[in-house]
């Protein structure tokens, strides 16, 4: 049976290379992006049994406070202004006058439209990682943004 691209289309997952991240209204090419993770705490109540015949408390789970959320980005160092972007917004904590900005990461299809996002709320920077640096190497120097964040929302474009 021959499958329409249509139907490709519809439901063949997406590849991961092609995405695009945003932070505040500037975009960054950043090579890696992990963390984009959504959980809940998880609260135990026991509740004694009466009558039925069942021996000891029932135990009930329930989800309960929203975990932080942290998520890290990796990109190759370049002669670019992001470089400059990234380490004076983390400067900014530093200085105690943090500035939180909403991150939006795009998975995008073969033609560069958006299909799904997440935002990542209020998110401000805890870690910058510069390159190892390695004279034995022709490995790209990479460095490595750490964010905490309150929340992860996720849309369809």
């Amino acid at each position: 049976m021959a499958v329409s691209a249509s139907e490709i289309k519809a439901t063949y997952p997406l590849p991961v290379y092609n995405f695009r991240v945003e932070i505040g209204p500037n975009a960054v090419a950043f090579s890696e992006v992990s963390g984009l993770s959504i959980h809940y705490e998880v609260t135990t109540f026991k509740e004694s049994q009466t009558g039925g015949g069942s021996a000891g408390p029932r135990i009930i789970h329930m989800p309960s406070q929203p975990q932080p959320v942290n998520v890290t980005l990796k990109k190759g160092v370049a002669r670019s202004a992001s470089v400059a972007a990234l380490y004076s917004w983390i400067k900014t904590v530093t200085l105690n006058q943090v500035e939180k900005k909403d991150v939006v990461i795009r998975l995008c299809d073969e033609q560069g439209k958006p299909v799904i996002s997440w935002t990542v709320i209020n998110a401000f920077p805890t870690k910058l990682d510069g390159p190892a640096f390695d004279a034995k190497s022709n490995e790209v120097a990479v460095e490595s943004l750490e964010l905490r964040a309150d929340a992860i929302t996720m849309t369809e474009a």
